[in-house]
């Protein structure tokens, strides 16, 4: 038997149906190699195996009686911490919340997984309150990219990212407010989804931004990517925001070519502030692609009402536990959440009128195109600790500038992929983002799987030792 850390959610569910091996195997696979190897990537910091095993032995019994299997039959995945899963107190990467009391019920997005037979393995590093793009939990400590364990994950959903590159698992879920699954599938080479805003629920999982706040997979391929989107959507009253609208299935696309769509790289703001690698990498994706230019109007202003939004919902969301826990936040998150709970009510209102003429104008754009192309990091993966970079010349913070090209995308809730793009000769990925118009994943998607077919981009699992 092949070794079954290597496989794709969809090689494996296949093979679980047809008898080549049984559920249990496979959870027992992706186990022993969380066992051998996560001490020193830190993806996880809780690790269910006895659900996993109970919940495998019921997929294997299932198929045994002839009853009918899940889409996911026997598939391992994991969340980031911030999702509720039954039995253990939901961390959101946080300090504080490590005195909650265990969660009754899974988050709703395990819930539909579950009913798809796919198998949790457990909860997953990431950064405290999803308020951070570099992998780095001041109170678990960082989780690694397994490419480099000298370099980052990329945030918040840092532990998602090292957990699927590390063929702990080959599916994760994260959360994306400005960037953060974007970021971290760029970093550790992995075929990152951020669906619409409202497209999947986000009941029963803590928040960020509730006004940002997007979930969804990454996963080392685009069909397991479009394969965990169709078990999970579809609305849900328990989340306000969640929009009753038609979600066509995504497994369909990952194979449907690219004729007919209008393609443009994004320029201006997009060629800027970047090393040459996401420069090449853009390039190379929109040369295959036929790709046009397009410029993007308000876009710098756009980033700057995110940074504004952000940091006074975070602000107003966390204000009781900044007056009153202080010293139990990671000091640079504590700090960008105060200053945000100060921000002036004139500032927010400004932010708001800026995102309502954004979303005008790029409406208004998606008239003229289907797809967008623009860089997905403006690096490789730096290395940990590290505080600043260089991009043309300025140095800025990491912190804050892993997410100059994801946020503008997010900010007005548009659905992206970001695809791994590898170059010869060099050990670490760099992704690209394949943006559409709102609630059109279909198109994102079908861009994707025509760029992985043609081996343009791909994932790969880590070698771990």
């Amino acid at each position: 038997m092949s070794d079954l850390t290597q496989l794709t959610a969809a090689a494996l569910a296949r093979g679980v149906r047809s008898g080549a091996f049984t559920a249990r195997a496979v959870a027992e696979a992706h186990l022993a190699r969380i066992a051998a190897h996560d001490g020193k990537v830190g993806a996880f910091t809780a690790v269910t195996a006895e659900r996993a095993l109970a919940t495998a032995d019921a997929v294997d019994a299932k198929r045994r009686g002839g009853a009918p299997l899940g889409s996911l039959a026997g598939v391992p995945y994991a969340v980031k911490n911030l999702f509720d899963v039954a039995g253990l107190p939901t961390l959101a990467g946080a300090k504080i919340n490590r005195d909650h009391a265990p969660a009754a019920r899974d988050a709703a997005l395990i819930e539909r997984l579950s009913a798809a037979d796919a198998v949790l393995l457990g909860a997953l590093n990431m950064g405290e309150y999803a308020y951070d793009f570099t992998g780095e939990n001041a109170h678990d400590g960082p989780s690694r990219n397994p490419h480099d364990l000298t370099r980052m994950t990329g945030g918040s959903s840092g532990g998602s990212g090292a957990a699927s590159a590390a063929g702990f698992v080959p599916v994760t879920l994260g959360s994306d407010t400005n960037g953060s699954i974007r970021v971290p599938s760029s970093l550790c080479g992995l075929f990152g989804l951020k669906p619409t805003f409202g497209r999947l629920s986000r009941a029963r999982s803590f928040p960020f931004v509730t006004s940002l706040d997007h979930l969804g997979p990454l996963a080392r391929s685009t069909a397991d990517c479009a394969a965990f989107y169709d078990a999970m959507r579809g609305h849900d009253p328990d989340d306000p925001v969640s929009q009753d609208r038609p979600a066509p299935a995504l497994t369909p696309e990952v194979d449907a070519g690219i004729g007919g769509l209008r393609i443009a790289r994004a320029v201006g703001y997009f060629d800027r502030m970047q090393e040459d690698a996401a420069r090449s990498a853009t390039a190379k994706v929109a040369k295959a692609l036929g790709a046009g230019t397009v410029e993007i109007p308000f876009v710098e202003a756009a980033r700057a009402a995110a940074f504004v939004m952000t940091c006074s919902e975070g602000g107003a969301l966390h204000l009781e536990r900044l007056r009153t826990r202080a010293a139990d936040f990671d000091p640079d998150t504590r700090d960008r959440l105060m200053a945000g709970a100060l921000l002036p009510a004139a500032h927010v209102a400004t932010a708001h009128r800026v995102r309502r003429k954004y979303r005008d104008a790029m409406r208004a754009l998606f008239r003229e195109v289907d797809v967008i192309i623009a860089p997905a990091t403006p690096v490789r993966a730096p290395s940990l600790g590290q505080k600043t970079f260089t991009l043309d010349g300025q140095t800025v913070p990491v912190r804050a500038n892993l997410g100059l090209f994801t946020q503008p995308f997010s900010f007005i809730g548009l659905p992206v992929m970001s695809v791994p793009v590898w170059t010869a000769g060099e050990a670490l990925p760099i992704g690209v983002q394949i943006i559409a118009p709102a609630w059109r994943e279909d198109i994102a998607v079908r861009v994707a799987g025509h760029l992985e077919r043609a081996g343009l981009v791909s994932s790969r699992v880590a070698a771990l030792g």
